[in-house]
């Protein structure tokens, strides 16, 4: 047997042979000598190489929606604040390209498709590996939830909306689907839109079959059948196909059938700066805990701003949705101050005290509003007035949570497109800053965003993203076309 130590260091030096070539889709790599032959090697390298435990790589995506604004350059000291945001938030096609590359936390395509290649690793070593038929269920469900979320992610950056104005999901451009750990030299082109929202929807599925008979989540860092289940919701929403709402509201009730509790932020008001909604000392929402703190993030923010007001901001337009007894204004963003006026600069969702663990992955709230969703489209397909009611009620539930306590007045609307509007408008309010999710609605939801940049001598330009735009789709990365003669680079 080898220990554990040795397999993961030699997979680990296997992989990264791999990942060295990933961007021109990884040479053919000899396996012969590496050969795990007990379920503990194999999880270990599971936990080391495809969970992604502390991996933040899209945090960019905020610059690209209306949830961020731009101050100028107001200080030296923020200068490469200033400078590492700046391409993104101006929309420029060239964002990912050379010199323009400033920061390692936008080559998402490189990151997830290392995570990807790990999975299938695992899945086809899986094989070979002497146990029960339940214990290599258990692990092969949790990977291939893990492949199925990274494609969701590569779909969401460098796709255009399934359902897109004028989109054919059969033609458009999806991403190259790698499904084993057997890779040719041949590189490999692009798949359809469609066959990768099938392979996302198929590995989901039957990760959520697989971990329910043979897996017991033992903590928020790993996922179970419920986790899957809450990230089929949120496939089948950015999909946005009117056959599916039904699927939402069936896998919500299945994932808030076991966890239904949202956390009252009234509850621990008082702890908001050591606390978030993903401080799983406080909050019982959680379904699957990932990444870094943003909170502790240095990229983009400094850790302690000065006085002067940092380049980018939480925009005027996001916080203006809270109403005076709605918590989330106050626990959700992390402050500064400049000229003595307070104001909002990113998320805080997880606490300062929590260094070990970020505020990525999926919350029920989530689940609620997908649910929630789901059932406005449906109560405006058919006049069904239950639609309309359970939408209400899953609102007025998770809105009651964020309230000051004895202050919440619930809502009641009866128009269906009103309805809509306001359960759209509650996304942003609860799913602000977090997972992309506010790009992922801009796509599907086909909506344009207007930018003013503020350059270093205080002149303002407009830049604008148009409905339909076709950055819609990012650029893959320069160096991943670079290596890849057969890899079509997205329209601009």
């Amino acid at each position: 047997m080898i220990k554990n130590n040795s397999i993961i260091y030699i997979l680990s030096g296997f992989l990264l042979l791999m990942f060295s070539a990933c961007s021109d889709f990884l040479e053919e790599t000899s396996q012969d000598e590496i050969i795990p032959d007990t379920l503990e090697d194999l999880s270990a390298v599971m936990y080391s190489e495809a969970y992604p435990y502390q991996l933040a790589t899209d945090l960019y995506l905020t610059f690209l929606t209306d949830e961020m604004v731009n101050n100028g350059l107001n200080s030296d000291y923020y200068q490469q604040y200033y400078e590492v945001g700046k391409e993104v938030f101006k929309y420029n096609i060239q964002m990912f390209d050379g010199a323009y590359t400033l920061s390692t936390d936008v080559n998402s395509w490189t990151t997830y498709y290392e995570k990807i290649m790990g999975c299938n690793v695992v899945m086809d070593y899986l094989e070979n590996i002497s146990a029960s038929e339940s214990e290599k269920n258990a692990v092969k469900g949790q990977v291939l939830f893990l492949r199925g979320f990274y494609y969701l992610k590569l779909a969401l950056i460098y796709c255009q909306p399934y359902n897109g104005v004028g989109i054919d999901p059969t033609v458009a451009l999806g991403v190259p689907l790698v499904l084993t750990m057997d890779v040719t030299d041949d590189f490999l082109a692009r798949n359809s839109l469609k066959e990768t929202y099938d392979q996302i929807e198929k590995d989901l599925k039957e990760s959520v079959t697989l971990l329910k008979e043979n897996y017991v989540q033992p903590n928020k860092f790993r996922v179970g059948y419920t986790t899957a289940e809450a990230m089929l919701t949120r496939y089948y929403l950015l999909k946005s196909n009117s056959d599916d709402y039904q699927k939402i509201v069936d896998y919500s009730n299945e994932v808030l059938s076991k966890y239904p509790a949202l956390t009252s932020l009234s509850s621990f008001e008082a702890t908001f700066h050591e606390n978030g909604i993903y401080s799983l000392d406080v909050s019982s929402e959680p379904l699957w805990v990932y990444g870094t703190s943003t909170a502790q993030n240095i990229i983009y923010w400094p850790y302690y701003p000065s006085f002067e007001k940092l380049p980018y901001s939480v925009s005027n337009q996001l916080i203006s949705l809270y109403e005076a007894n709605d918590l989330r204004a106050e626990s959700y963003f992390a402050k500064a101050s400049a000229g003595g006026v307070e104001y909002s600069y990113k998320s805080h969702k997880i606490g300062t005290s929590e260094i070990n663990y970020g505020d990525w992955g999926i919350r029920n709230a989530e689940v609620y509003l997908n649910r929630a969703e789901a059932y406005c489209r449906l109560f405006i397909e058919t006049g069904n007035d239950n639609y309309r009611v359970n939408a209400l009620s899953d609102l007025n539930t998770l809105r009651e949570s964020r309230y000051a306590a004895g202050t919440y007045e619930a809502v009641e609307i009866t128009d269906a497109q009103e309805l809509l509007s306001f359960c759209l408008e509650e996304r942003r309010r609860e799913l602000c800053l977090e997972e992309g999710l506010r790009w992922a609605d801009i796509k599907r939801l086909n909506l344009a965003v207007s930018h003013v940049f503020i350059d270093e001598n205080g002149n303002e330009t407009t830049y604008s993203l148009s409905s339909g735009d076709l950055l819609y789709a990012l650029p893959i990365p320069y160096d991943v076309i670079n290596r890849n003669s057969k890899l079509a680079q997205n329209p601009r």
